[in-house]
């Protein structure tokens, strides 16, 4: 069984960056792929899935009491920190036409101060750990949640943001363009790494929070982020039975936008109906997973203790 630690990296060589390792032990066409596909745009495949949530509502009622403030959300956020834990290469990156496997999990997630329209909009950037089970997701995201909605305390993305809007357009347009540089030859500032949404192993929006329903939202060029996902509202459908009889289902649905330079369209696939299996036994959440995988184009760079 996995046990909570923090993971140990060793072994670092040349063109390895403090968030990530080099790739090399990767097929020949992900070494080329970056050279023609250049940027993120130009890379964007489009998932969805349909999410049954009764059962899942039925599991937040069953366990509410032991763990507090537990919402579909943090569901959500915790199958996706399990299906990177099983499947690696999906918390992979490009930057500057090559690829490198990250060397740590993180979200960056979209939240509202408050639901008015004038309500300013936040990001919170938790981080965890491959054998976090939900309730440690739901500590770890609450936390960064109740400090980010008091009005009074800008975390550090706010503050950041804050800082930059002070410059002039000219500066600000040299500012960008160095630290897009810096970040390219992997030299930008750590406290600007961890302050920035847009360095983060997902992206995550939940727009059913405001009764929407969830969108294709493109990825970023700037940063190291390969995959967005996109929460939708609360539906319920009719369907026929073979036997005649209609049901109705109550589902969400998860919009995804993932770089496909990280890993090919069947990698993709297989992961998303591991992460439709995951979501339908949220159970397994409450536990550590039994293994973790290493990311094979990183060889034995990394251990757990």
């Amino acid at each position: 069984m996995y046990k909570e630690n923090k993971l140990n990296y060793f072994r670092w060589s040349l063109g390895d960056r403090y968030d990530g390792w080099r790739l090399r032990k990767v097929d020949p066409m992900f070494s080329v792929a970056p050279f023609i596909l250049k940027s993120r745009v130009d890379s964007q495949v489009l998932f969805e899935i349909k999410v049954p949530i009764e059962h899942i509502e039925k599991f937040i009622r069953l366990h509410k009491e032991e763990i507090p403030g537990l919402s579909i959300m943090h569901v959500v956020i915790a199958a996706l920190v399990r299906l990177m834990s099983q499947r690696p290469n999906l918390n992979r990156f490009v930057v500057w036409h090559k690829i490198f496997a990250r060397n740590h999990m993180n979200f960056s997630i979209a939240v509202k101060r408050s639901l008015s329209d004038t309500g300013e909009e936040t990001i919170i950037k938790p981080y965890f750990l491959p054998g976090d089970t939900l309730q440690d997701i739901v500590r770890k995201t609450n936390l960064e949640l109740a400090n980010t909605q008091k009005d009074i305390q800008d975390n550090s993305t706010d503050s950041l943001s804050r800082i930059l809007g002070f410059f002039p357009d000219f500066m600000l347009r040299s500012l960008v363009f160095v630290f897009t540089y810096l970040d390219k030859i992997g030299l930008m500032p750590r406290s600007f790494n961890h302050a920035s949404p847009f360095h983060a192993s997902f992206f995550l929006t939940n727009l059913g929070s405001i009764g929407i329903e969830s969108i294709y939202h493109h990825l970023y060029e700037f940063g190291t982020c390969s995959l967005f996902v996109a929460m939708g509202k609360k539906t319920k459908e009719s369907f026929l039975e073979k036997d005649g009889e209609v049901k109705t289902q109550k589902s969400i649905l998860l919009k995804f936008v993932l770089d496909e330079r990280i890993c090919d369209g069947f990698y993709y696939a297989r992961s998303m109906r591991t992460l439709e299996k995951i979501l339908s036994e949220p159970s397994e959440l409450l536990i550590p997973p039994k293994k973790v995988f290493v990311d094979a184009g990183v060889g034995k760079k990394r251990i757990d203790k």
